[in-house]
């Protein structure tokens, strides 16, 4: 299934001397989501805000607030970030022993739930889990800092986790790494919601962070395209040379 493209912004790239000015400027940008990457320096090597920031900004936009958890153990927080304002809740795979149960406890808070892997992680971890969630987020990079390269091993785990996700209303998100450069291919795999910090925050103007929201668009159109010509493509018979067709 080919849904609709989402770009979502990553705050933690945003000038946090000015966040609430940010958050209204790539609202007027065009970002469809506000991603918020909370870190605790214990599960990622970095610590970057919590709750009472989300909620402070949440007047500032009525755009689907992303919030990704990037801390273990991670079920005493999530009716905090519930609270805060969080439409969907994303928890690490790797950050506890119970995924199940921390997917339970977001959508009893009336939220949608979502799961992370770090590059490292198979899919096979969320197995089992499947019908428990709104969305998967594939980490591109190792989770705890921004402005990092991506990882362009992690696009064939993006394959494998869509033809799992099947017809499902599950979104495929993507984090880390994602510019103008490599949208097209990380949606040509199969991601139709899109992670940007760095890419989306460089200048110093709305209409920079709208430019650079409108070519990653672009870009994530294009791979859309070709995923649907590739779907829509008959099958290779047996023998014959993809060169020919």
């Amino acid at each position: 299934m080919t849904r609709e493209i989402v770009i979502a912004p990553s705050i933690l790239a945003a000038d946090f001397a000015r966040l609430g000015e940010e958050v209204a400027a790539i609202d007027a940008a065009g970002a469809d989501w506000i991603h918020c990457d909370v870190m605790d320096g214990h599960f990622v090597p970095n610590i970057s805000f919590g709750a009472d920031v989300i909620k402070a900004i949440r007047p500032l936009t009525k755009k689907i607030f992303d919030v990704h958890l990037m801390i273990a153990p991670v079920d005493h927080y999530l009716e905090g970030f519930a609270k805060a304002g969080a439409d969907v809740i994303t928890v690490h795979a790797e950050a506890g022993a119970h995924l199940d149960r921390s997917l339970q406890a977001i959508r009893a808070l009336g939220k949608k739930a979502g799961v992370s892997l770090c590059p490292s992680t198979p899919e096979s971890a969320i197995e089992y889990v499947l019908d428990r969630l709104d969305l998967i987020l594939v980490m591109t990079v190792n989770p705890g800092f921004g402005g990092q390269s991506f990882l362009g091993s992690q696009l064939e785990k993006i394959r494998r986790i869509g033809t799992m996700i099947g017809a499902r209303p599950i979104r495929l998100e993507v984090d880390g790494g994602i510019t103008r450069d490599n949208a097209a291919a990380v949606v040509a795999a199969g991601a139709d919601t899109l992670v940007a910090g760095s890419a989306v925050f460089r200048g110093k103007s709305a209409a920079e962070y709208a430019a650079n929201i409108a070519a990653i668009r672009v870009a994530a159109e294009t791979g859309r395209v070709q995923k649907l010509q590739h779907s829509s493509a008959p099958p290779q018979r047996a023998g014959e040379s993809a060169l020919i067709r």
